[in-house]
């Protein structure tokens, strides 16, 4: 998974092409628990270009984007969000998937 490396790379991303952004942190306990499974999630929707997005150094943006909770899922294509999953529960690999789903519907 891509990492995010900065603000101009975020609005690059999001304005071109179909990206599900990730936002996590490495202290986060649930965010811990879906690691095992993103690359398989990764390999099965392919038409997406996932990006980790590390909330402490982005919090201004996770500010921004109501993120509050991690880990959380944002969706776009070419500049329009398609969908969120943000909350602060744990989340489990079929719930990421059926969010991701929904995302083409």
């Amino acid at each position: 998974m891509k990492k995010l490396e900065s603000m101009e790379a975020f609005e690059q991303l999001k304005n071109n092409g179909k990206h599900v952004f990730l936002f996590s942190a490495d202290w986060c306990p649930d965010c811990r628990v879906i690691e095992p499974f993103l690359p398989e999630i990764e390999k099965k929707f392919t038409e997406y270009e996932f990006v980790f997005v590390d909330r402490d150094e982005f919090i201004d943006l996770c500010g921004e984007l109501d993120i509050f909770g991690i880990p959380s899922f944002i969706g776009y294509e070419d500049g329009k969000e398609l969908g969120r999953f943000v909350s602060r529960n744990r989340k489990t690999q079929k719930e990421i998937e059926k969010f991701i789903e929904s995302l083409s519907n």
